[in-house]
């Protein structure tokens, strides 16, 4: 297998299992799940951010898959790096357990590896 190969097959395994897990979140987010729910409530935050964050995990993640758009791409990724990010600290200051802070950076670091192996055609 060539370089290139295993890179691409990289890019799409990474794409697979980091952004596309927004449409996951995304979907149990708008949908307003109990688990979801009990989350933002240990995290004291109300649960209209639920439907806010559930629309732009959806949105992403649909962006990220789509071709072109190399500027709303960065965006996309940008807002990713910001919502896993900030989830792991809010979990962190909550006082959760370590396998609760632990999820979002094991996505971060999927998403970030998506963001590096990109095709050329998807980046600025």
């Amino acid at each position: 297998m060539n370089k290139q190969k295993a890179k691409t097959i990289a890019y799409w395994a990474t794409t697979i299992l980091g952004p596309f897990s927004f449409v996951i979140g995304g979907t149990f987010f708008l949908l307003h799940g109990e688990q979801q729910i009990s989350v933002l409530e240990t995290l004291n935050y109300p649960e209209y951010m639920l439907t806010i964050l559930g629309f732009w995990k959806l949105t992403g993640a649909i962006v990220s898959v789509l071709p072109r758009l190399p500027r709303l791409k960065e965006w996309v990724y940008a807002g990713f790096f910001f919502e896993l990010s900030g989830a792991a600290i809010s979990h962190a200051y909550s006082g959760a357990d370590l396998f609760t802070i632990i999820q979002p950076i094991v996505f971060l670091i999927l998403v970030m590896a998506s963001w590096a192996l990109r095709p050329a055609s998807r980046k600025l």
